[in-house]
C-alpha cells in the first residue's frame, strides 16, 4: 500500500492553508513513549531544514549529558493537524528522525532501527506490510482525576450496546482517527469489561509504526476529553483477558504478495512457510521487545486468550502464530504474542529481521498445530516439540541476550540502553513487597 507522500513545500502550503499556529515535532524514545518539542508556525522552516536542536540527554536511553545535542529532521509526509483543537491558531504534528550533530542518522532512534531492517528487506526485494489489531481499557477518573480501575460497563464481545461511556469515547475516537486520515476497518467492544480494540488498514512497517504512536497518543486525548482514561497496559485486572496488539504481517514483492503460493495445498509460499519459521526461531528473544515489561507476563499466561505456547495454525487461535483464511493479496500471518505497551518501531524492526533470517536460511516450521494446545498435557506438548514463551521479563532479557540476529536488528546503542532501563525495572519489582504476599504470608508464618 502505498503512502502519500508530502514534501516540505506541501507542508509549508498546508500549514499555512489551515492556519496552523503552533507544530509538535513528535518523536519516541526507547520504550515508545512519544516526546514532542512544541514550536510556533514561524520556526516551521527552522525545523524542516533539520536546524532544529535538543537536548537528547534529557530523554530515557537516548544519550550521556556529554553528547547531548541531537537534530530533529521532520518527515514531510507525517504531517496533520490535531482535528479537536480550535481551528483559529491550529495545532499541527510531525514525526521527526532524530540526526547527530555530524549529520548521521542516530542509532538509538527506534525509527531509524525500523528504517534499517526495511533497508534490509529492499535489498532482498520485499517490503513489510503490518495490519495492527491494538485493544486498550477505558476506565473511570476518581473525583481528583487520577485513574482509577473502575468500569461501569458489562458488556462483552462485540456487544452492540455498552452501558457506559465507553461507546461514545470510542466513535469519538475512531471520527477523530478517520479525520487523521486514517482508515478505520473494525471497531469493537472486546471480552473483558470496559475494553475495546480499533483496526486500522495495512500499510508499510514504518507508516504503521507512526501510526500506532499516533492511534495512542489520540485514544488516550479523547478518552480524557470524555472523562475517561485510556490505558494501553497489558493486563490493568487480575482474572479477565489483557489486552495484545496482534500484528498481521505479509511481504511483498514486484507488486505482489510474496506469500501467497496458489499451487501448495494451503496456497502458503515458502517464503511465508520461511518467514513463520524465522520468528518462531527467534520468537523468545523477540518476546522482549514485544512484550517489554513486567505487567506484559501477567498476561501471557494459559486461559485468557493471550498466547503461550510456540506452535502456528491454519485454524486455531491457541498457538502464537494463526495464519488467517484469506488469500490472494490479503496472505498474510497473525502474530498473536505483542502486547501495545511494546514499542511499535522496534518491534517491527525484530519481527521483520527474524522472518527475513527464516528467508535466508530457509527454516521450515514443524508441522502446523490444529488441536487446542491449553487442553493439551505438558507431556503432549512435549511430544509435539511446542515450547513455552518465557514467563517474565528476566527470563525474556537473558533470551535476547543470546540471540545475536535480533541484537544485531536493534543494534549496540537501543540494546544496551533498553536492557540496561529494563534490569533496573526488574530490580526494583523484585525487592518490592507485594499486597498478594501481605494477604497471604502475614498471618500465615
Amino acid at each position: 500500500m502505498q503512502v502519500a507522500q508530502l514534501t516540505n513545500d506541501d507542508v509549508r502550503s498546508l500549514a499555512k492553508e489551515m492556519g496552523v499556529k503552533f507544530v509538535r515535532l513528535q518523536f519516541t524514545d526507547i520504550f515508545g513513549v512519544l516526546k514532542n518539542v512544541s514550536i510556533t508556525v514561524e520556526q516551521l522552516d527552522k525545523a524542516l531544514d533539520g536546524e532544529l536542536m535538543f537536548d537528547g540527554s534529557s530523554i530515557e536511553g537516548f544519550v550521556r549529558i556529554e553528547e547531548s545535542d541531537m537534530y530533529l529532521r521532520p518527515d514531510p509526509s507525517t504531517f496533520v493537524v490535531f482535528p479537536w483543537r480550535p481551528k483559529e491558531g491550529a495545532v499541527a504534528r510531525l514525526i521527526c528522525d532524530i540526526y547527530n550533530p555530524d549529520g548521521t542518522p542516530f542509532t538509538g532512534d527506534p525509527r531509524y532501527v525500523l528504517k534499517r531492517a526495511a533497508v534490509e528487506a529492499k535489498e532482498l526485494g520485499y517490503s513489510m506490510n503490518v495490519g495492527p489489531e491494538a485493544e486498550f481499557f477505558l476506565f473511570h477518573v476518581d473525583n481528583e482525576g487520577r485513574p482509577t480501575t473502575i468500569t461501569h460497563d458489562r458488556a462483552g464481545y462485540f456487544d452492540l450496546t455498552p452501558v457506559d461511556l465507553g461507546e461514545n469515547a470510542r466513535r469519538d475516537m475512531v471520527m477523530t482517527l478517520e479525520q487523521m486520515g486514517f482508515e478505520i476497518e473494525a471497531s469493537h467492544h472486546e471480552v473483558a469489561p470496559g475494553q475495546h480494540e480499533i483496526d486500522f488498514k495495512y500499510s508499510d512497517a514504518v507508516d504503521i509504526a507512526d501510526k500506532v504512536v499516533t492511534f495512542k497518543f489520540v485514544v488516550r486525548t479523547i478518552a480524557q476529553r470524555h472523562g475517561l482514561h485510556a490505558t494501553f497496559m497489558p493486563k490493568p485486572i487480575f482474572g479477565i483477558a489483557g489486552s495484545g496488539m496482534h500484528l498481521n504481517q505479509s511481504l511483498m514483492q514486484n507488486g505482489k504478495n510474496a506469500f501467497y503460493d496458489p499451487g501448495t495445498a494451503h496456497q502458503l509460499s515458502d517464503t511465508a512457510l520461511h518467514y513463520v519459521g524465522g520468528i518462531m526461531e527467534h520468537i523468545k528473544a523477540i518476546t522482549a521487545i514485544t512484550n517489554p515489561n513486567i505487567n506484559s507476563y501477567k498476561r501471557l499466561v494459559s486461559g485468557y486468550e493471550a498466547p503461550v505456547y510456540v506452535a502456528w495454525s491454519y485454524k486455531n487461535r491457541s498457538p502464537l502464530i494463526r495464519v488467517p483464511a484469506k488469500r490472494g493479496l490479503s496472505t498474510r500471518i497473525e502474530l498473536r504474542s505483542p502486547d501495545p505497551s511494546c514499542n511499535p518501531y522496534l518491534a517491527l524492526a525484530v519481527c521483520l529481521k527474524a522472518g527475513l533470517d527464516g528467508i535466508k536460511k530457509k527454516i521450515m516450521p514443524p508441522p502446523p498445530c490444529d488441536r487446542n494446545i491449553y487442553e493439551m498435557t505438558d507431556g503432549e506438548r512435549r511430544e509435539l516439540g511446542i515450547g513455552s514463551l518465557p514467563g517474565s521479563m528476566e527470563e525474556s532479557l537473558k533470551e535476547l541476550g543470546r540471540d545475536s540476529v535480533i541484537m544485531e536488528a536493534l543494534g549496540s546503542h537501543v540494546l544496551e540502553r533498553f536492557a540496561e532501563a529494563k534490569k533496573i525495572e526488574w530490580d526494583r519489582y523484585r525487592v518490592q513487597v507485594h499486597p498478594w504476599e501481605i494477604e497471604e504470608y502475614l498471618t500465615k508464618f
